[in-house]
C-alpha cells in the first residue's frame, strides 16, 4: 500500500487521540510507520483511544499544540520525516459557546505546528487537515473547487478558512526554497465510522440513543451532507503524503477528498440507514434551536482523481453499515475490538483501487 513510503518511516500525528487521529495511528502502524502521537487526552468517555488500548501501540505525548515550546521540543527529539497535523477543535456547535478557543486552537495552534516543523529539518512532508466547511458556504447545487474562495458562516468554519488562507501565506513565504518540507492540506466531508463519541454528531447520537432505547431525535432533517466512512479521507491523507514524500512540493496544494455524488444523502436518510441496520431504534424530528447549520454543502473530487489517482472506495451504504457493524460489536462485547478494527482496515485496503497506489 502507497508504495511502502510509510515502512519504518517517523510520523509526527497531531490529535492522535480523536476519532480520526485513532483511526490514522492504527493505519499508519499497520503499514509499518513509527508514530509519535501528540494531542490532548481523549476528551469523550468512552473512546477508541481508551477502548482499544492505541497508547500501547505508538509514542505517546500529551501536550497542547498552543504550547509552542512543548510541541518544538516533541518534534525536535521525535526528528520525523512526516507530519499529519489533525489536532483542533472540530465541532460547529462547540464554536458558538467557545469561539475564542475555536480559533486560538485552530489557527494559533496551526501555525505553531507548521513553525515546529519549519524548525525541525529533519520534516520532508506535511499534511494539514482543515474541513470541506472552509469554504464560503452559498449552499449551490454543486460541489465546490479546490480554487473557490475559503469563507465561513459559524466559528467553526470560518476558523477553518482562516487555517487554508494561513497555509496559502505560509507556503508562499517559507517552503519555497530547496530543503523546506512540502506542505498540502485536505479538506473533507462529513466522516463516519466506529468509535466515535463525541456530541453533536448525527452517528453518535444515533448510536446513544440507540443503546439507551430513547428515539433518535434530529435537528434538521432536510440537511444535505456528503457522508463517508472515515477510512476514505484518511487513505487520500496518507496518498497525499506519499506523493509528498516522493515529488515534494508538485503535490504542495490543497485537495478536496469527498464521496461520490450518489453518496450526498439528507440527514433523515442517514437517520433511518442507522436503524435499518442496527435493526432496532426510531427517528423522530426535534424541534431545532437558533444556532446556524448549513442545508447544503458538497465537495468536487475531480482534482484528487486526476492529479492522486484517488477515489472514492465505499457507497455510502456501505459507509454506514459498516460504522454500525462497528458499534455493534463493542456494545455486544463480543470481540477484539483491536482486531476487529485491523480488519476493516484491511478489508478496505483490499477494495481499494486507486492509481498507482
Amino acid at each position: 500500500m502507497f508504495n511502502s513510503i510509510y515502512r519504518g518511516k517517523k510520523v509526527f500525528l497531531t490529535g492522535h487521540t480523536g476519532f480520526k487521529g485513532s483511526w490514522l495511528t492504527l493505519w499508519l502502524k499497520s503499514l509499518g510507520a513509527e508514530v509519535l502521537g501528540y494531542s490532548l487526552e481523549p476528551n469523550t468517555n468512552p473512546s477508541m483511544f481508551e477502548e482499544l488500548r492505541i497508547y500501547g501501540h505508538c509514542n505517546n505525548e500529551f501536550g497542547n499544540i498552543l504550547d509552542d515550546k512543548h510541541l518544538e521540543k516533541a518534534m525536535m527529539e521525535f526528528k520525523p520525516e512526516i507530519v499529519f497535523h489533525l489536532a483542533a477543535q472540530p465541532l460547529v456547535r462547540l464554536s458558538y459557546s467557545e469561539p475564542k478557543l475555536t480559533y486560538e486552537t485552530n489557527v494559533i495552534g496551526s501555525l505553531n505546528v507548521l513553525e515546529a516543523a519549519r524548525k525541525c529539518k529533519s520534516v520532508k512532508a506535511f499534511v494539514n487537515v482543515t474541513t470541506d466547511k472552509c469554504y464560503e458556504n452559498r449552499e449551490i447545487n454543486r460541489g465546490y473547487t479546490e480554487d473557490e474562495p475559503m469563507g465561513g458562516y459559524d466559528m467553526y468554519s470560518s476558523s477553518k478558512g482562516c487555517v487554508e488562507i494561513l497555509s496559502s501565506s505560509f507556503r508562499r513565504s517559507f517552503l519555497q526554497e530547496d530543503g523546506t518540507y512540502a506542505m498540502a492540506t485536505a479538506r473533507a466531508g462529513n466522516v463516519i465510522g466506529g468509535g466515535d463519541w463525541a456530541l453533536d454528531r448525527l452517528i453518535p447520537d444515533c448510536i446513544r440513543y440507540i443503546n439507551e432505547n430513547k428515539p433518535i431525535e434530529i435537528r434538521n432533517p432536510i440537511a444535505v451532507r456528503p457522508w463517508q466512512h472515515v477510512l476514505e479521507p484518511l487513505s487520500g491523507y496518507l496518498l497525499l503524503g506519499q506523493k509528498l514524500l516522493e515529488e515534494g512540493k508538485k503535490y504542495a496544494e490543497g485537495f478536496n477528498f469527498g464521496p461520490n455524488e450518489d453518496s450526498v444523502l439528507k440527514v433523515a436518510e442517514v437517520s433511518q440507514k442507522v436503524v435499518d441496520y442496527y435493526g432496532k431504534g426510531e427517528v423522530v424530528v426535534h424541534k431545532r434551536d437558533d444556532l446556524h447549520e448549513a442545508n447544503l454543502l458538497m465537495l468536487n473530487i475531480q482534482k484528487a482523481e486526476k492529479v492522486l489517482g484517488w477515489i472514492p472506495t465505499y457507497t455510502a451504504d456501505e459507509a454506514i453499515e459498516h460504522t454500525v457493524e462497528w458499534y455493534k460489536h463493542f456494545y455486544a462485547k463480543d470481540t477484539n475490538m483491536y482486531d476487529f478494527t485491523l480488519k476493516q482496515i484491511n478489508n478496505f485496503e483490499q477494495k481499494i483501487s486507486y492509481k498507482n497506489v
